[in-house]
């Protein structure tokens, strides 16, 4: 592999509070894009002509394109000027919204879906570019809170689809969408500096360098791991619980569940938390604490009789402990692997989103599977299983 991995940011350069709160803003404002179809697959498959069995292509065809775009898009961050790449990636963005907004048979409909997850694939460009502003000594600060601003757009997608659904249509979601996209466009373009990449490599060798990469970097192992299950864990929750709290045993409407949702943004202030553990070399304990969280989170749920009020009072508890638990193993691995160089950054984010997002594919699959055969219980026993392998993982790691 033929790159100048320094160790060192070839051009550092202090983040202003200004300049992390939009790169946040940005980042979940765009990671929003890929949720905002998953409470409403079922509308939009009624109104497209897609058969109800089909309605969950909408939802797939997106993380695929996600999934696409970490491995196939997100490492040119470390071959193409940082700025045109993202601002590209964020213009495709609103092309395809516009795209899905407009649709009213599958087909189109369902290559906009694709296209949303390759180009929302631009909050994996802004985290690193992110990293490579701020200078070492405030690195986990500044990624925690950059990642801060990704973890409240997750959380916050879903029940904001479902509310603009409510009262107008699917349509004006993705319309509106577009949009905001267009004015994330014209903020960055204002204000995002730009950053050359120092690497001399053809697209062709930048890929196949992502292999001998993951091969030689154990850290970058280590890390996605942990994440790979910690988010396997948080995507069987979130598939599972609105199942649970729409049955029998709760009765919740779906109005009711958005606000459950809404609980888990409260887990988002462990970004800014996790950074600053990590800047002051605590990022071990940190990760310990993280895991842990996640675990004990499926664990409390079980402390009162199913459809109390002091069940649901602990399973939003849990919400915010799980999302917390998550987000902070996040920002401590891509702390972690940021640090091995500067060069390297958009590659390596791009391998350890994949990974980890692979865990989450697999996470949701394997709750729907669960709650069929053996309802919560099952469920739950596979969510603290998942962190309980990180955990035994983890301490397998020299301390620092």
């Amino acid at each position: 592999m033929t790159s100048t991995a320094a160790t060192a940011d070839p051009m550092p350069s202090a983040m202003s509070a200004g300049m992390t709160f939009m790169m946040a803003a940005a980042c979940g404002l765009i990671v929003a894009n890929l949720y905002y179809a998953q409470p409403l697959a079922g509308p939009i498959a009624a109104a497209i002509g897609l058969p109800a069995s089909a309605a969950g292509l909408i939802v797939t065809l997106t993380q695929i394109g996600y999934g696409l775009g970490l491995l196939l898009i997100v490492p040119l961050g470390d071959l193409v000027e940082n700025r045109r790449l993202i601002l590209v990636m964020v213009a495709a963005s609103a092309i395809a919204l516009l795209g899905a907004a407009i649709s009213t048979t599958p087909g189109p409909f369902l290559a906009a879906s694709l296209a949303i997850g390759l180009a929302s694939t631009a909050v994996q460009m802004i985290v690193p570019l992110a990293a490579s502003l701020a200078p070492d000594a405030v690195r986990g600060r500044v990624v925690g809170n950059v990642m801060s601003g990704l973890m409240i757009g997750i959380m916050m997608a879903r029940p904001v689809a479902s509310f603009v659904a409510r009262f107008s249509s699917w349509h004006l979601v993705f319309f509106l969408s577009s949009g905001v996209m267009v004015l994330v466009g014209i903020m960055l373009a204002y204000r995002l500096p730009k950053r050359l990449p120092q690497t001399r490599l053809s697209y062709g060798a930048l890929l196949a360098s992502m292999g001998k990469l993951y091969a030689s970097q154990p850290v970058l192992r280590r890390r996605a791991c942990y994440q790979a299950c910690q988010f396997a864990s948080f995507s069987l929750f979130w598939t599972v619980t609105p199942l649970v709290l729409a049955g029998p045993a709760f009765q919740l409407t779906q109005a009711g569940i958005a606000l459950f949702a809404l609980a888990g943004v409260a887990g988002a202030i462990a970004s800014p938390i996790a950074g600053r553990l990590a800047d002051r070399d605590l990022s071990q304990p940190a990760t310990l604490f993280g895991i842990l969280s996640v675990a004990a989170a499926y664990v409390i749920t079980h402390i009162a009789p199913e459809g109390s009020t002091l069940a649901l009072a602990l399973l939003t508890i849990a919400a915010i402990l799980l999302d917390f638990g998550v987000t902070m193993t996040l920002v401590i691995g891509q702390r972690a692997i940021f640090g091995l160089g500067a060069d390297l950054r958009s590659r390596l984010n791009g391998l350890f989103m994949a990974t980890f997002f692979i865990g989450g594919a697999l996470g949701s699959a394997i709750g729907a599977w669960a709650f069929a055969q053996g309802g919560w219980l099952l469920a739950s026993s596979l969510g603290v299983a998942l962190p309980i392998i990180a955990l035994v993982y983890s301490l397998t790691e020299k301390r620092a």
